[in-house]
């Protein structure tokens, strides 16, 4: 880092690399964490509720599929909408304004009286509460030394996939003594709570310098993280050495030619991946019911045991994304990840293999998105990172769409369990062979230095 003075350079990517984890870093990590569970709950714990949301409103199961709908267009329109507002306002605010909304329309739908009316709040809610992960998982990467950021993703990511286990635990142990609407309190509740932690972490320093180099900000908060960085006001702020400058500005700038494929891909490989995640999330304890005789509660147990495993997969990644070729690693998590989703509607439901296949999946599937995810945040610059890992996640969000409508097809045309989980595990085997061919394009492509290879400690 160049001595600085008035006018003088100042690396602030390298002072964010150069740091030890102190902490400052801890700090945001655990906020953010907190944050990225907050959030978990939110989208995880309606779809083990469902059927029980259902009776309480008078319906069929299939009855919900316009609620389940409304909410994975509420979460595309947010993935679209308010990662660009972030690159542009700021990573806090944005977050401070999705937890307040989706907190209060959390706890408005626990009053609902008709799937009508809790499906406009639910998709509503969705606008909120899908932007937290990219928004987050920006925040989190821009302000973490890049020898631990892949790590210090994955940890927050289990957090996130930790609401699993909680929304799991929610069904099994408080659904029969409160009734379907304890998941909408703790959904409403939990935002609110975590609204004042966003008090004890700074602004995003890249996305400042990204927006306004001259920010007197910046050098402020320089200063309050570390007092001995000799910044004293009217530096000429920059981040790294080596990215290309990008010529447009904006979320659009990801269609430029140095990304214009790899975003291409992303979508493609979001698309597949999410939408297998929002129709397990959304129907799999439904199916396990209804084409399996296999109670929500009884099933919500195995499923606390199957997280174990999304958590174990969320770790292991990021650990060997620190150290190994991140395509080849992610591409083996989705292709074990497609033979787990079909060995499922064969294993005998209650039998230690049967739990073992609930593992093994979870472990590749949260695995292999946090994967997903971390390439997403790390593959585009600061000025529109918010964006690149949202509209890769909107993209998501709209298979997220389309799969649970093609699942609630599925169960009222009561086909086989065994038939319905073998063709589940097919988009696993495409995203896999969509990420190798990822790894190549990036291979072959100059572009912005994607911060994905291993580094050494």
């Amino acid at each position: 880092m160049a001595e600085t003075g008035s006018g003088e350079r100042f690396d602030v990517a390298a002072f964010i690399d150069d740091r030890p984890i102190g902490w400052r870093e801890i700090t945001t990590l655990v906020v953010v964490s907190i944050v990225l569970f907050i959030d978990g709950f939110d989208m995880y714990f309606f779809g083990k509720i469902l059927p029980a949301v259902a009776d309480g409103l008078g319906v069929t199961p299939a009855g919900m599929a316009g609620v389940v709908t409304a909410q994975q267009v509420g979460m595309a329109i947010g993935a679209f909408l308010m990662p660009p507002l972030a690159d542009r306002i700021g990573r806090k605010p944005v977050l401070a304004i999705c937890l307040l909304s989706f907190g209060i329309l959390s706890l408005w739908t626990a009053y609902s009286t008709t799937p009508t009316m809790m499906a406009w709040l639910r998709g509503i809610s969705g606008i909120f509460f899908s932007a937290m992960l990219p928004i987050s998982l920006a925040f989190l990467a821009e302000m973490t030394p890049r020898r631990r950021r892949a790590s210090f993703m994955a940890i927050a990511l289990v957090c996130f996939s930790g609401a699993n286990v909680a929304s799991g635990a929610m069904t099994a142990w408080m659904l029969d003594i409160y009734g379907w609407q304890i998941g909408f309190w703790l959904g409403g509740l939990l935002p609110l709570l975590g609204l004042p932690l966003l008090l004890l972490v700074h602004e995003s320093l890249p996305f400042r310098v990204a927006r306004n180099p001259a920010d007197p900000q910046i050098a402020a908060t320089i200063q309050r993280i570390d007092p001995q960085a000799g910044v004293i006001g009217g530096e000429a702020f920059h981040l790294g050495e080596k990215a290309k400058p990008v010529e447009q500005k904006g979320p659009l700038a990801m269609f430029s030619a140095p990304y214009r494929l790899k975003t291409a891909i992303l979508w493609c490989a979001c698309f597949l991946a999410m939408g297998n995640i929002a129709l397990l999330a959304n129907w799999l304890p439904t199916y396990f019911q209804e084409l399996g005789g296999v109670p929500i509660q009884e099933f919500a147990k195995y499923m606390m045991i199957g997280f174990v495993g999304g958590a174990l997969g969320t770790l292991s990644m990021g650990w060997w994304m620190d150290r190994v070729n991140p395509h080849i690693l992610i591409a083996t998590f989705f292709f074990v990840d497609a033979l787990a989703i079909a060995s499922l509607g064969f294993l005998p439901v209650g039998t230690v293999i049967f739990v073992i296949g609930l593992v093994v999946w979870n472990y590749c599937q949260v695995g292999g998105q946090t994967g997903i995810n971390t390439i997403a945040t790390l593959g585009y610059p600061p000025e529109m990172r918010s964006s690149g890992i949202g509209w890769a996640g909107g993209s998501g969000r709209i298979g997220g769409i389309a799969f649970p409508a093609a699942g609630a097809f599925a169960l009222q045309a009561m086909l086989p369990l065994q038939t319905i989980m073998v063709v589940i595990a097919i988009p696993a085997v495409l995203v896999a062979v969509l990420i190798l061919w990822l790894g190549a394009v990036e291979r072959r492509s100059p572009g912005v230095e994607p911060q994905l290879e291993p580094a050494t400690a």
